[in-house]
Parts: structure tokens; C-alpha cells; sequence
């Protein structure tokens, strides 16, 4: 990721972005406090093979 970009996102979304960079076929769940969220992708394909309802919060999902 180049600097550009990363210094778009918050350190934790830095974070998740580099993690899932590693590993992009991967469903990544990421602890949020008490939760564990799902971005982008990985929400939409959660959702679709879970059989659960796509939520959104600002631009993360």
C-alpha cells in the first residue's frame, strides 16, 4: 500500500488493509471492542453465505 492511501485511513483500517493484503481470499473478521467486523468484500460475501443483513457504518462496509 503506498503512502497515499494509506494516510486515507485510520491506523485501524491501516491495519486491516495490510492484514488482508496478506491474505485476500481469506474472510477476515476484525475485533472491533466487544464485535467483530467485516469490511468491504468480506461483508458482502459474509452475508451472502451466512444468510445475515448487510449493514453499513460512514464508508466502511
Amino acid at each position: 500500500m503506498n503512502d497515499a492511501v494509506r494516510s486515507q485511513h485510520t491506523p485501524v483500517m491501516q491495519q486491516y488493509l495490510r492484514i488482508k493484503s496478506q491474505h485476500p481470499d481469506m474472510l477476515l473478521f476484525y475485533r472491533m471492542g466487544d464485535f467483530y467486523e467485516l469490511f468491504y468484500d468480506d461483508a458482502r460475501r459474509a452475508a451472502a453465505l451466512l444468510d445475515i443483513t448487510l449493514t453499513t457504518r460512514g464508508q466502511s462496509a
